[in-house]
């Protein structure tokens, strides 16, 4: 399977952080969620993939093309930021007419069609939206100039969760073909669930796994136990761990092989909210 997306060994620095060696890919056709708390590197992970800003090591490819992504291949990627960079006194109508200069194959009818969709008034301001609207027409923008990957840093952020839902519902329309990609980064798991298929979590600039999401919500779990049972568990079943309250919380691989192991512990399907809160706040004992 190709990768709309290579990352090897990526290294960026900046006082008192950095990433180390960052390696995943984007396989074509799929959507792969990036997850990671506040200051993980997620972003700038995404700057370096986009050429925003200057590595120090490793090698990034977009599309086929290395890391000096050319004016051809941006006509290729969507981009939308937390953060809206169109000028606040154009309209939205008026936005999507300077839009139709800058790309190629500007879709001007597929624009207003996503506009009527999400309901953004093609009179209004763009600085008088709501970050909710302002994000809407983010990615309306992304999507009307037809791009084959969509790069999106934060992009359900600010909406309510019926216009979550449906954003959502555009993006596994977008990958419909299995020749579009999406690399979406998002602190609300919950989306990722719906619609990720595969998972990538940064933890202080490093990748703790990179896997399917069906592996992380269909084969890990979370065993709980007394001490009595913790101390009886072998280390090399052991992903990350903490105590809490009066019992462990233990992150395995293999839920059922587990099950069998540990007849004494209770052993509940864990979400990525969970898998990800126990290697931030637990003890790593060894790599997913």
């Amino acid at each position: 399977m190709s990768s709309a997306i290579e990352v090897r060994n990526l290294q960026k620095s900046y006082s008192g952080f950095g990433l180390q060696n960052v390696s995943f890919c984007v396989p074509q056709g799929s959507i792969v969620g990036l997850i990671g708390e506040n200051g993980a590197g997620k972003t700038t992970t995404i700057k370096a993939i986009l050429n925003l800003i200057d590595i120090e090591g490793g090698e990034i490819s977009v599309l086929g093309s290395p890391t000096k992504i050319s004016k051809r291949t941006r006509e290729d990627i969507g981009v939308v930021f937390d953060d809206l960079c169109f000028h606040a006194n154009l309209s939205v109508s008026q936005l999507g007419k300077v839009m139709q200069g800058m790309y190629k194959r500007w879709d001007m009818a597929l624009f207003k069609q996503y506009c009527q969709r999400f309901s953004l008034d093609s009179k209004k301001r763009v600085g008088d939206l709501s970050k909710g609207m302002k994000m809407k027409l983010s990615i309306t923008v992304a999507l009307s100039h037809q791009p084959r990957l969509l790069i999106l840093d934060e992009a359900t952020s600010g909406l309510d969760p019926v216009m979550r839902d449906e954003i959502l519902d555009v993006f596994l329309d977008f990958i419909q073909d299995e020749q579009n990609s999406v690399l979406l980064s998002s602190h609300i798991t919950s989306d990722l669930e719906k619609v990720a298929d595969y998972i990538v979590f940064i933890h202080q600039g490093k990748v703790i796994f990179s896997l399917p999401k069906d592996t992380l919500l269909y084969q890990y779990g979370i065993l709980r136990c007394r001490t009595e049972e913790f101390n009886q568990i072998d280390k090399g079943d052991i992903l990350a761990y903490q105590k809490k309250d009066f019992e462990w919380e233990v992150l395995v691989a293999d839920k059922e092989k587990a099950a069998q192991k540990y007849k004494k512990c209770v052993i509940d399907n864990a979400t990525i909210d969970e898998i990800m809160l126990l290697y931030i706040k637990g003890v790593q004992q060894c790599a997913g």
